[in-house]
């Protein structure tokens, strides 16, 4: 596999970017100035040596062509990955050809780095025929199973005499109790092995006193905090499908079982989401041959990104298989064949009408979901009032952009690509309005990411 010939864009450099100030920091590292000893080899990993604050230099690694998406190693004490100095060394080689040459051999350090991470993906990979010490005793793989469904079920039974307490007495109460209580809920609700349902719990406890329509808003989320314990209590009545999206919300562990699916995926977005605990990172890919969007999930732990980041607008030829569940979207990633490469491929777009449409025949499938992935044809950013919309540019309808695009700067990037011209926009549907991820200009260029 040949990685030099593929160069990226600065824009896709940093949509690696964990964060804002990090795309700042790295945008400045991004030239020759700091640079020393930056080479790269065949195999498709660059390095360099970056003069810093102290009296030694940084040693910064970046392996492309990484089993799960790009791997970043440096000496400098930042706990974000990629590191400023990491995006400085990718923008460099995505820059002048000769900034960053082709050798044949490494220096030591960067060297030992690479051996040694391709001696733990090795590792990782299993024996042939080897099976994991579950498989080895699935009678006592059931039996905890058992074990931790009856825990889920004692938990979904307490929660259900709790809204019905909640009910009874009035949603005016659920603000003069304040969040102790949701918290104590949740708490319980953690113990019963049930983590889906204590971040549901956590989440009615933001709505009391939230705003204007909070009773009503806290009365939706109840109900459908209800459903899911219905679901759960009886899920041995439903179809396989459905089940499977219980256990999911429920938060029962799940892998990845559905067959191996080969295409080349285009990266259409990725972007994170942080609470106290754990942050994690979405990335939504296209199959160009198969035309299946798929959802890749990555975690990392409070204060850390999650080690697997893919580039906006490349696409990697590799195999993914679906998780189980109802009409969902979550893939596993498994074998690549290629480094992520430029892929001249947009997904096809649909009106707002059918966008919406879209979100309510899926929400037969799976009713606690939040949204879809959506592709949008010729549409135009247009203010609404205090708010923004995108209006197809054929016709009369249009979508609201949710609370949290229209808090973005990608809402300004969005404006300044179209300039009042029909673009290609691809986000999440859901019953909050839209989200924009990425947009294309309506005759050409590249992905722009929007988040």
């Amino acid at each position: 596999m040949t990685q030099q010939g593929v160069r990226w864009s600065a824009d896709q450099v940093l949509a690696l970017a964990p964060d804002a100030a990090s795309r700042k920091a790295g945008s400045r590292l991004g030239a020759a100035g700091p640079w020393s000893g930056a080479g790269s080899c065949e195999e498709g990993t660059v390095w360099g040596l970056c003069k810093g604050s102290g009296s030694k230099p940084y040693q910064t690694i970046v392996d492309i062509a990484g089993p799960a998406g790009p791997a970043y190693k440096c000496s400098c004490p930042s706990r974000k990955f990629p590191c400023k100095h990491a995006l400085g060394l990718l923008l460099l080689w995505a820059g002048e050809d000769d900034a960053v040459p082709t050798v044949a051999q490494a220096p030591d350090w960067a060297e030992q780095w690479i051996a040694g991470r391709r001696k733990r993906s090795e590792d990782k990979r299993p024996a042939g025929g080897g099976s994991s010490p579950a498989a080895a005793d699935p009678e006592a793989a059931r039996r905890r199973a058992e074990k931790r469904a009856e825990r889920v079920t004692a938990g979904a039974t307490e929660l259900e005499q709790r809204l019905t307490d909640l009910l009874r007495g009035g949603l005016a109460a659920a603000e003069q109790a304040g969040y102790g209580l949701w918290e104590e809920t949740a708490a319980r609700m953690v113990d019963a092995q049930a983590p889906g349902l204590a971040a549901r719990v956590r989440e009615l406890g933001a709505i009391p006193a939230s705003g204007p329509g909070w009773p009503v808003r806290l009365l939706e989320e109840c109900a459908l905090l209800h459903l899911l314990d219905q679901g759960w209590l009886r899920r041995d009545r439903l179809p396989e499908g459905l089940a499977a999206t219980v256990r999911s919300r429920i938060g029962l562990p799940a892998s990845a079982d559905g067959p191996p699916v080969r295409d080349r995926w285009l990266v259409l977005a990725q972007y994170d989401t942080v609470d106290v605990k754990l942050t994690t990172r979405r990335i939504w890919l296209h199959g160009a041959g198969t035309g299946r969007t798929a959802l890749l999930l990555s975690y990392g732990a409070a204060g850390r990104a999650p080690e697997l980041a893919l580039p906006v607008g490349l696409a990697l030829d590799a195999e993914l298989s679906a998780y189980p569940g109802a009409g969902g979207h979550r893939a596993g990633l498994g074998e690549r064949f290629a480094a992520p490469a430029p892929l001249p491929l947009r997904p096809p777009g649909i009106p707002t009408a059918r966008a919406a449409a879209r979100y309510g025949e899926a929400l037969r499938e799976d009713p606690w979901l939040e949204s879809v992935p959506v592709t949008l044809d010729r549409v135009v950013p247009v203010p609404d009032g205090d708010s923004w919309q995108l209006a197809d540019a054929e016709s009369e309808l249009a979508l609201p952009l949710t609370p949290t695009a229209r808090s973005r700067p990608g809402l300004w990037q969005l404006v300044a690509l179209s300039g009042g011209a029909p673009v290609t926009v691809f986000g999440e549907c859901g019953h909050r309005g839209f989200t924009p991820l990425t947009a294309w200009a309506e005759k050409a260029g590249e992905a722009v990411p929007l988040c």
